[in-house]
């Protein structure tokens, strides 16, 4: 099989490392998944996409709000490299170079955060989270998929169903216009082709490890529960917001963040706002 990859041009965007499958395990959870992507080659994409969509904004001009995203990205980054350290798993941020920034769109309510630890919200998101504590559940959360790795364990499960596992890297590495497509998709920003989105395994997941982060950087798990009752509130209509799409009903998520709030109070220290 060695030689079918040789063949694969080089300087492509998104090379798949499919001659070795790779079996990790996810921070905090402990579950077992199957990567069969290569991070740095989708942390490198990740990073020019992210630049695409800043360099598009607009970005906002509310400097409170601004700031605000950023603070929160830094503890909750602080939050993250020092668990990583404690599991002695830091070695899984090489490559990562944070960014937070919030996109001007009223209509959007949504946020995401790319491989690498690229973070964008969106203003739409903005009243939903309320305060400070609201936007540390969302970052926390969102973080935590690319912590996981989220993103890659997706594009490996759908590539592998749209595909075939031999057919993967040739099918990519002639269609980098495919790849980007998947990536945005895997990574939680959507588009026409609809193809990609996380599970409800993630999105539970990343529940849960987001309340050991944000409780790490001081903010009070307890307000999550309350962030997705009001996140609850927007989709009792049809139009349910892309940030909620796939994420488990509104009873299980607070039922679950609830059997989860004791240990993450253990990692809760409160400092001054």
């Amino acid at each position: 099989m060695m030689s079918r990859f040789k063949s694969i041009p080089g300087g492509l965007l998104f090379i798949l490392s499919i001659v070795l499958v790779s079996c990790a395990t996810v921070a905090v959870t402990g579950r077992r998944q199957l990567i069969l992507v290569s991070p740095p080659e989708v942390m490198q994409m990740a990073s020019q996409q992210y630049s695409t969509v800043i360099s598009q904004g607009p970005l906002s001009k509310d400097a409170v709000q601004t700031a605000m995203v950023k603070r929160v990205g830094q503890k909750i980054q602080k939050a993250v490299e020092d668990y990583m350290a404690s599991q002695g798993r830091s070695s899984e941020l090489n490559g990562f170079n944070w960014e937070f920034n919030l996109i001007d769109d009223a209509k959007t309510v949504n946020a995401w955060c790319m491989p690498g630890g690229k973070v964008a919200f969106y203003t739409a998101i903005m009243p939903v989270c309320k305060d400070e504590d609201g936007v540390a559940v969302v970052m926390g959360h969102e973080v935590a998929h690319a912590i996981a790795n989220h993103g890659a364990e997706r594009m490996s499960d759908q590539l592998v169903a749209q595909l075939g596992l031999e057919a993967v890297s040739g099918a990519l590495g002639s269609n980098p216009t495919l790849a980007n497509e998947i990536l945005l998709q895997a990574v939680g920003m959507g588009t026409e082709l609809g193809l990609l989105k996380f599970s409800r395994t993630h999105e539970s997941e990343a529940d849960h490890m987001g309340l050991i982060f944000m409780a790490m950087a001081g903010y009070d798990p307890s307000h999550a529960p309350e962030f997705w009752k009001r996140m609850a509130s927007l989709s009792g209509g049809s139009n349910v917001p892309e940030f909620m799409s796939t994420h488990p009903s509104d009873e299980t998520r607070i039922a679950d963040l609830n059997r989860k709030m004791p240990e993450a109070l253990k990692y809760y220290k409160p400092v001054l706002k």
